[in-house]
């Protein structure tokens, strides 16, 4: 055997069973992720009652890699990417033991959390704009770690001494809520709505299609009170 096609064995045999181990424990952390959604909507259902009935809130699973949940008038998309990351070779958790022990360690699946408007949804409306909320990024060894916005990029970014348990995924879940609830709309500039096409406004009468989002005109990263990654 050549020396090339030993370190090809070796490599399959090393690197691309670690990617499996990494996408299958995703996996399976996102099928828990999806049960601590349903059983998070159902519990606030439960708790809002029958305050005000024009406000509602739901769970709904769209397969075995995403999950949406509508609470008031946003959307949340939980998505599971299926290919297997490793983390910047300048990113500080490279001078941490735990990698330099083993690269191995560096290697995660990431589940992605978008915030829709869902009148974007309701009224399809196709170009309207949805904001990555956080994303979760976690190992074969169930470490994990969330880069996100305000309070999600610096309460769960410990990936050396952090495990995503189910309650860690309840915690997530609500400050994934609490800040989508807290992030309102703004008017966009009056400059940037003075011109409107035909096609626009045809659209608009017929499905209310003109593009929408929540900091649309503003620049989104001045809302960017997380940790991002060094």
């Amino acid at each position: 055997m050549t020396e090339a096609r030993e370190l090809i064995l070796k490599l399959i045999e090393e690197k691309a069973r670690v990617k499996q181990d990494v996408f299958f424990n995703t996996k399976e952390r996102f099928a828990e992720l999806k049960d601590v959604l349903d059983q998070t909507m159902s519990e606030l259902q439960e708790s809002f009652g029958d305050r005000d009935n024009r406000i509602t809130m739901y769970y709904k699973s769209k397969g075995e890699y995403e999950a949406e949940v509508k609470i008031a008038g946003d959307i949340l998309i939980f998505h599971m990417h299926t290919n297997v990351f490793q983390f910047d070779k300048s990113h500080s958790l490279w001078r941490s033991s735990y990698l330099k022990d083993d690269e191995s360690n560096g290697f995660v699946g990431v589940i992605n959390i978008y915030n829709f408007l869902a009148d974007s949804f309701k009224f399809h409306r196709q170009q309207d704009i949805g904001y990555l909320v956080a994303r979760v990024f976690v190992n074969r060894d169930n470490h994990f770690l969330v880069q996100g916005k305000r309070q999600l990029g610096f309460l769960y970014n410990d990936f050396i001494g952090s495990e995503l348990t189910k309650e860690k995924m309840i915690d997530i879940v609500e400050s994934t809520i609490l800040y989508t609830l807290d992030f309102d709309m703004l008017t966009p500039p009056y400059q940037n709505m003075q011109e409107v096409t035909v096609e626009q406004i045809q659209a608009l009468s017929d499905n209310l299609n003109i593009i929408t989002g929540k900091r649309l005109g503003f620049r989104f990263s001045s809302d960017d009170d997380g940790a991002e990654f060094e």
